[in-house]
């Protein structure tokens, strides 16, 4: 790591939104839009020299508020967040698209920025052209771009098409010629958002392994927006976090990475369940999962338990209990059941725990709950069921697959096995 190059101090951006009265139509006619313009524009002529008020038609929302941090020469750096956290916002700002309302921003050195489709090309110009005209931009001269093209081209793979105008790219296209431009051209600076999502998966593995080279090998910093976690735990060891246009985490990715996930679950649910006070007789009083990480997240292969306490107020010696693991349509993946004749909840009134320990938990990465039931075995007396409490989640983020992404429903369960290669047969 080498000088800071990129230094954000007490950033903020403010938008005005505008908002129609209250019992008015939400759909106008092209009259009364021309009829309301006139009579503002009057309104605005004739109180010009009064004093303003505020008009409950407009409302300030800030998409950044006050976020600081710096960002070293060489880092890749991971901006993860939900939709209107502020992530887009930020490399508007950080790419001098868009001027922040309050605060600073320091940068040193030429700035590539790939944000959505549709910037930085110009339409009417071929593909060859905007090569040209993207380096020019970075400052870059002829000869250094000619040096350059042969590599752009080939990573691009669009050469048939280098003297066609862009604006007759299909969406892959360009987005393939606009990332090999910006991540050829030696900026100082890489800032690329989601639009690799445009991409099919070979040119996205492609293009995560370019950007991987450019901050590794070259020494070049990368600013890396994405929704794929998988993408993110790959390719970054920082994660900056941001949750409704403030700075939430900013630190080590694979925490970072837990917390996004837990914040995009529902946080009225928890891996708790607590019975309400009002029941009575014998009935599971609470449950928990304890996860291998906060937030209710686990970690594929890692050890985990499942806590149960047993409220009795009167004991039968056919008492058990059993669980199942529940998929996000509520599909029952797997069952544990208890049945033991010397166990204390048959013989004794009180409040009883069991816990079910599984030393390798080996489903697959995906949103779970538990079912369980609670039942009087000699009689088949069903004392309660209960659907859909202690919701986890299991990542995928530790255990590394090289060919390609972890994708969410390849499969339910993923076992351990050791590969053997055979001899050679003569056909």
């Amino acid at each position: 790591m080498y000088s800071t190059i990129i230094q954000v101090n007490n950033l903020s951006k403010k938008y005005i939104l505008k908002h129609q009265y209250s019992g008015r139509s939400r759909y106008k006619s092209l009259r009364e839009i021309i009829t309301n313009r006139a009579t503002n524009l009057g309104k605005k002529l004739l109180n010009s020299s009064r004093k303003t008020i505020d008009n409950p038609t407009r409302e300030e929302f800030w998409a950044l508020n006050d976020i600081s941090f710096e960002i070293k020469q060489g880092e890749c750096v991971g901006i993860i967040g939900r939709n209107g956290a502020g992530k887009s916002t930020l490399l508007k700002i950080l790419s001098r698209i868009t001027e922040p309302t309050k605060g600073r921003v320091l940068i040193k050195g030429r700035v590539a920025s790939l944000l959505e489709v549709g910037t930085g090309f110009h339409p009417e110009l071929t593909g060859r052209e905007n090569i040209f005209l993207n380096g020019a931009v970075l400052g870059m001269n002829k000869a250094e771009i000619k040096r350059k093209f042969d590599e752009i081209v080939d990573f691009a793979e669009v050469e048939k098409f280098l003297d066609t105008p862009v604006k007759h790219y299909s969406s892959g296209m360009y987005v393939r010629l606009a990332f090999a431009v910006a991540a050829h051209l030696e900026p100082e600076i890489l800032i690329v958002d989601e639009v690799l999502a445009v991409g099919d998966s070979a040119f996205q593995k492609k293009c995560l392994g370019k950007m991987g080279d450019v901050a590794s090998k070259e020494g070049r910093t990368v600013l890396f927006v994405s929704h794929s976690m998988t993408a993110i735990s790959q390719l970054t060891q920082r994660c900056i976090l941001l949750s409704k246009g403030s700075i939430l985490f900013d630190g080590n990715t694979h925490q970072a990475v837990h917390l996004y996930t837990a914040g995009v679950r529902d946080q009225a649910e928890s891996t708790y369940y607590q019975a309400p006070v009002t029941k009575k007789g014998n009935y599971l009083a609470w449950a928990q999962v304890h996860t291998s990480e906060d937030y209710g997240i686990h970690s594929w292969g890692e050890p985990i338990n499942f806590e149960f306490a047993f409220h009795i107020s009167q004991p039968k010696d056919s008492l058990c209990f059993s669980f199942q693991i529940l998929n996000e349509i509520e599909q029952a993946v797997c069952i544990f059941w208890f049945f033991d004749s010397q166990a204390p909840f048959r013989q004794e009134p009180g409040l009883h725990i069991l816990r079910c320990k599984i030393p390798k938990f080996r489903l697959y990465m995906g949103s779970y709950s538990l079912r369980t039931w609670f039942s009087e075995r000699s009689s088949n007396n069903l004392l309660e069921k209960l659907n859909h409490i202690c919701p986890f989640e299991v990542t995928m983020y530790g255990v590394k697959r090289e060919e390609y992404e972890w994708q969410r429903d390849e499969c339910a369960y993923l076992e351990d096995s050791v590969w053997e290669v055979g001899g050679k047969f003569q056909l």
